[in-house]
């Protein structure tokens, strides 16, 4: 009898925890579900958010040029900007500069570390302008202009551009001429005992 009543009371038991467990589980499964939706759906969110330097600073670029010719007197359009307005826009960004030119006058011309400071005017660098120019050329065709129409790939935007690259250069005594890699030394083929022998030794 005690036997028997030990069973009915463990089958009693067991009825009156499994729907708390079910429910506890059935608890656990929705919340983790719905934890991996939160993340499914914040993910695409953050993506969008975060994007890479590259675009942050190209949309940065492309206001500021959007900007510059609204402040234009007379004010222009996109469809009228050519590469003498793109020249315009460069020689405004050197007041913001905050690189060294020295003028030919200056003693420290071709020096590419002054040791003293000198009069000469800031200026901004060729590196920062050539990358300007080519994130402005890609903000442009994405904004709807057309590729043969850039402005910012006109000839007179590249002759200016290495016209500042190699005055800066004589300037700053820096070169910018890319150096080539040294390949490195080819390893003789080392030589089969076989073959460093005689024939008529590799014969016998």
């Amino acid at each position: 009898m005690d036997s028997l009543k030990r069973e009915v009371d463990l089958s009693k038991n067991m009825a009156i925890n499994a729907p708390m467990a079910n429910t506890t589980t059935m608890m656990m499964s929705s919340a983790s579900s719905s934890a991996a939706s939160s993340a499914a759906a914040i993910s695409p969110t953050t993506a969008a958010a975060t994007l890479s330097r590259y675009e942050n600073q190209k949309r940065r670029d492309w206001n500021t040029f959007g900007q510059y010719l609204r402040n234009h007197r007379p004010p222009l359009s996109l469809s009228r900007c050519s590469g003498a307005h793109v020249l315009e826009f460069l020689r405004y960004l050197d007041q913001f500069g905050k690189t060294k030119v020295h003028t030919p006058v200056c003693p420290f011309f071709g020096h590419p570390n002054p040791p003293a400071p000198c009069p000469c005017p800031l200026r901004q660098a060729w590196g920062s302008l050539d990358a300007l120019i080519g994130r402005l050329r890609a903000a442009y065709e994405e904004n709807g202009g057309k590729p043969e129409a850039n402005p910012f790939g006109a000839r007179a935007v590249r002759l200016y551009l290495r016209e500042v690259r190699d005055s800066q250069a004589k300037a700053r005594g820096i070169s910018y001429e890319k150096k080539k890699r040294k390949k490195p030394p080819s390893q003789p083929q080392s030589s089969s005992p076989a073959a460093a022998l005689p024939p008529s030794a590799a014969a016998t």
